[in-house]
């Protein structure tokens, strides 16, 4: 298992790439709307994990919440595994709290599922499917 990207909550994707642009370049690619995620992303590279810059696309979307309660900031670490069923799979056998039992389609073409915070000590963790 490797690091693939922490995320980090912005108010306004545009400014944050701005921002982020004089330490990490440009994002590697448009940014993209998550199918059914509530967010619009951009990856920035910072060697080889990345950066995710996520923005909320609506009130609904569960980042509003996160970014009203919490304001900008970290929110997630994710890591590249073989498979994101068997991984979540795993943490639920150990008796760890998941926000998706089954991996969903995630940004950049890639199938991605969370556990919840609790199974981390208050980190929300992400798994993304490397590419096949």
């Amino acid at each position: 298992m490797k690091l693939d990207h922490v995320g980090i909550v912005v108010a306004n994707l545009p400014e944050a790439i701005e921002r982020w642009r004089p330490l990490l370049g440009a994002p590697t690619s448009p940014p993209e709307e998550v199918p059914g995620g509530g967010v619009r992303v951009a990856f920035l590279t910072a060697g080889e994990p990345h950066v995710e810059l996520v923005e909320p696309t609506g009130p609904d979307s569960p980042v509003s919440k996160f970014l009203a309660t919490r304001g900008g900031g970290m929110h997630h670490v994710a890591f590249a595994v073989a498979d994101v069923d068997s991984a979540l799979a795993e943490v639920a056998r150990r008796g760890g709290r998941l926000l998706d039992t089954h991996g969903r389609p995630g940004a950049r073409g890639r199938r991605v599922g969370f556990c919840h915070p609790s199974a981390f000590g208050g980190v929300l963790v992400e798994y993304v499917e490397e590419r096949r």
